[in-house]
């Protein structure tokens, strides 16, 4: 059952159309998260939909009700935003009770409350503890806290990691995973971290321009990309372009690029004379071993290695084939140096064919 559905939400900004027409529906206990990079609007679509901008045209519905116009605290919607937004001159406790208190609940309701939402984050005992004798990842918690506090419908989620160090982004990713298990948590989860969102999200909307390029699960992002622009968003990805020149029966495509290299792929829907791009993700490019791939000659080349950046048990590869310039990681057993002569597979099962479009 849907609990969110957009439909047809426009916002402009003087001469920027920051969100296009886009439609979407938030299943319940589901977490989709909006993908895209700066200025693609996606905290825009999010301050429309907590309340705190109204949109010029289209309707938002939360649970069957028309939300479009209403106020952010009459939505009942909790937001968690990428600066935390606590109070600082409050307390844990202060910070917390202030919506209940807006929502005329009793004290013995909003204690109630506050202490369940401090056990659900585990920090159960820092009522009286203000924001600057938190660490990073406990103001990031109470953050969560204060909006599980209200027990809202939806949860928004502003870029509520990228604050954090690395290390800390990580593990409070699993964390928010694990409490969105346990209560069945909906919520829209804004970032521009692809990995980010291929771990929390049921479904991913990558937007572009404040359009919507694609939705999927983040298998489905990751594997059938629409067009070049989500395939090289979602992943490092080199890009080579030519023709289809001919397909087999077994949707096999041969792809013949300006300088003469004829790339087979996998990619069924298309026809021969069809302008693509190829998408070849990092993980992809194989070095031929001697003799390895004797039985089918079809996507080897011989490139030179253009750069070799060691990065400790890997080392990233950029190599020359042709006029293109492709990607690669190796394990750092691997001891190429800059200008050494190479040969490459190109799995053509594991190569991504798009109609040469953004």
């Amino acid at each position: 059952m849907a609990i969110l559905k957009v439909e047809n939400l426009n916002k402009r900004f003087g001469n920027v159309q920051a969100v296009d027409n886009i439609s979407f529906k938030v299943e319940e206990g589901q977490v989709l998260s909006l993908l895209g990079p700066s200025g693609c609007g996606k905290t825009t679509t999010l301050r429309c939909l907590a309340g705190f901008e109204i949109p010029d045209k289209g309707k938002i519905f939360l649970d069957n009700r028309d939300i479009t116009n209403m106020s952010p605290e009459q939505r009942g919607i909790g937001m968690v935003f990428q600066s935390y937004a606590l109070w600082p001159h409050m307390t844990v406790y202060g910070n917390l009770s202030f919506g209940l208190q807006i929502r005329k609940l009793d004290k013995k309701e909003i204690d109630e409350r506050i202490k369940r939402a401090l056990g659900i984050v585990r920090l159960s005992g820092y009522e009286k503890r203000y924001p600057r004798q938190l660490s990073g990842g406990q103001q990031q918690r109470i953050a969560m806290a204060r909006a599980l506090v209200i027990e809202p419908a939806l949860m928004l989620l502003d870029e509520p990691l990228s604050n954090l160090d690395a290390q800390l982004r990580e593990e409070m990713r699993f964390e928010f995973i694990e409490l969105q298990r346990k209560l069945g948590i909906t919520a829209i989860y804004v970032t521009h971290d692809q990995a980010e969102a291929m771990v929390i999200s049921d479904r991913i909307i990558i937007l572009n321009q404040g359009r919507i390029i694609q939705i999927g699960t983040p298998k489905e992002i990751y594997e059938s990309p629409h067009n070049c622009f989500v395939a090289g968003f979602i992943a490092v990805t080199s890009f080579i372009k030519g023709e289809i020149s001919k397909i087999d029966k077994d949707n096999i495509v041969a792809v013949k690029t300006e300088d003469d290299l004829l790339i087979y792929a996998k990619r069924p829907g298309l026809k021969t004379g069809d302008k693509v791009s190829i998408a070849i993700r990092i993980n992809t490019v194989q070095f031929a071993e001697k003799d390895k791939y004797a039985a089918d000659k079809k996507n080897i080349f011989r490139g030179k290695i253009l750069q070799a950046s060691y990065l400790g048990d890997i080392v990233d590869y950029r190599i020359q084939l042709g006029r293109w310039v492709i990607r690669t990681n190796e394990s750092s057993k691997i001891n190429y140096k800059i200008g050494d002569e190479v040969e490459i597979y190109l799995p053509p099962e594991e190569l991504i064919v798009t109609p040469d479009e953004v």
